[in-house]
């Protein structure tokens, strides 16, 4: 038996007492962060990515100058500050002299120019390219200075630039022409690895400009089953996870040490409609399925009564009641007479929707089909995988698609793109209409804050009225954690850049 004095056992205290006020004294050792999801990214390539999936995972890699914060305020990101001239049609950046990409290079100006050349190159097929028509050439006067001149006062630019799909990349990536097989951002994590539909691994970039991050990185599974995410919540496996199901995310709070993270977002779903395809190329036909539609019974079934319904715009700056807009309460009766006017006695038609995201796509489907068998639309269900269903969706490929899209804070880069005829997704809408392009356009160049509301209700009422899609309902964006997690703040863009002020206990 090992024999103890009293003075080697006050001696082994005292060192184990220094070793405890050392230890005291010493930063707390970053945690990885065990994080799920249940849809994976389609792609890497900031600027062409539309999938809300895609963009979640590339805002943690990739910056634009500028960024929305929680309250919708633009904030900033590769750049420190801005300023538009008088007349709104020169935007000047300065660049944080400390931002660099994640290879440890500085951001310059010349990154910024490139970027937005490729952006507005036809052949990038960039996502948001018709945001950014308005600029006529970019100066940099220096490498920490960018001078965007425009045809035309464009106060919402600004608002456009603050979304991944403006990411800034490395010049030198862009001219090798590795743009979306490598990721060389000047985000927070650095793409240690990605293995398709399983898991992604993330690192925290130590070159990130915002800060020293309180975690070393973030592994995402992807679980394609949300209950399954819910019990890998519950059995500790997993920290935190995005849930895009209504019904999962209100059994969160149920569980013990789960907290639910829940937040209005600007996102809305709709049917799109395409009116290029008869008989939907009738104005009253189109007119009848919106007449027809019961949009909160929607909700209530396919939503578990997680929305509300909406109108075109989704930014409460902006949105009008959507009880002023064209037959937003189900009519039938109404509906009946406008196919009859129509002369089209019922059709049938296929809508496309994709599995997984939004989960409530299939259910929204199955409300529609039932609620729209009343005039006679006979629909034919087609589900499709995520990346089938995107490429379908760009190409215009559809009679009808179940879709979420993204909002905006501001009604131009939220629909420019679709209802303007140069609009590099005007494709997708398959609606050109002079009305609409004007308004879009007077919008763009107004400066007057309460004018430009005024255009833009006019430019809902007439979308409304048109009814080339059918708005149904705006929702929430839900995150769910363990007590261990704190810091995270949701926003009603729907981004995940929140996690940057994440700890794990």
């Amino acid at each position: 038996m090992n024999q103890f004095s009293p003075k080697t056992l006050l001696a082994g205290l005292a060192v184990a007492t220094a070793l405890t006020s050392v230890a005291a004294a010493l930063p707390a050792q970053a945690a990885e962060l065990r994080m799920a999801w249940s849809q994976d990214a389609t792609g890497l390539d900031p600027h062409k990515q539309t999938a809300f999936s895609s963009l979640r995972l590339l805002e943690l890699i990739y910056e634009p100058l500028v960024r929305m914060d929680a309250e919708l305020n633009v904030v900033p990101a590769i750049a420190s500050s801005w300023e538009f001239s008088d007349d709104a049609k020169t935007l000047t950046f300065s660049l944080d002299p400390n931002a660099k990409f994640s290879d440890g290079t500085a951001v310059t100006s010349a990154d910024v120019k490139a970027s937005f050349e490729r952006l507005l190159d036809e052949a990038t097929s960039a996502a948001a390219r018709s945001n950014f028509l308005s600029i006529e050439s970019i100066d940099t006067p220096d490498d920490a200075t960018v001078v965007f001149n425009l045809s035309t006062a464009d106060v919402p630019i600004l608002v456009a630039m603050a979304t991944i799909n403006a990411a800034v990349l490395p010049a030198s990536e862009i001219e090798a022409g590795t743009i979306g097989t490598e990721t060389v951002g000047s985000g927070p994590f650095v793409l240690e690895s990605w293995e398709p539909n399983s898991r992604e691994v993330l690192s925290a970039n130590e070159h990130w400009a915002g800060g020293e991050l309180a975690i070393d990185g973030i592994t995402i599974s992807v679980l394609p089953d949300e209950m399954a995410i819910l019990a890998s919540l519950r059995a500790g496996q997993t920290d935190f996870a995005l849930l895009n199901d209504p019904l999962v995310a209100t059994l969160v709070p149920m569980e013990a040490g789960l907290e639910l993270n829940r937040v209005g977002v600007l996102n809305y779903n709709v049917l799109q409609l395409n009116p290029s395809r008869p008989p939907m190329d009738n104005l009253k036909v189109r007119q009848a399925m919106s007449c027809a539609i019961d949009r909160q019974e929607i909700i209530d079934a396919a939503l578990a009564g997680e929305g509300k319904v909406t109108g075109p715009l989704t930014m409460p700056a902006f949105a009008q009641d959507p009880a002023n807009l064209f037959c937003y309460e189900q009519d039938l009766d109404k509906a009946k007479e406008l196919m009859a006017e129509a002369g089209v006695d019922g059709f049938s038609a296929t809508v496309i929707a994709a599995t997984g995201e939004p989960p409530v796509a299939a259910s929204e489907a199955q409300v529609l089909q039932a609620q729209l068998a009343e005039i006679g639309v006979d629909l034919e269900i087609e589900m499709m995988e995520l990346n089938v269903y995107v490429d379908a969706w760009l190409a215009g490929d559809f009679d009808m698609a179940v879709a979420q899209n993204g909002g905006r804070p501001d009604p131009y880069p939220m629909y420019n793109r679709y209802f303007t005829n140069e609009g590099n997704l005007a494709h997708v809408s398959n609606f050109p209409d002079d009305e609409l392009d004007s308004l879009m356009k007077q919008g763009q160049a107004e400066t007057d804050p309460a004018k430009r509301v005024e255009i833009f209700q006019a430019f809902e009422s007439r979308l409304a009225e048109q009814s080339p899609w059918l708005w149904l309902s705006t929702g929430y964006s839900y995150t769910a954690q363990r007590e261990s997690v704190s810091g995270f703040t949701p926003s009603p863009t729907g981004t995940l850049f929140g996690l940057v002020n994440v700890s794990v206990e």
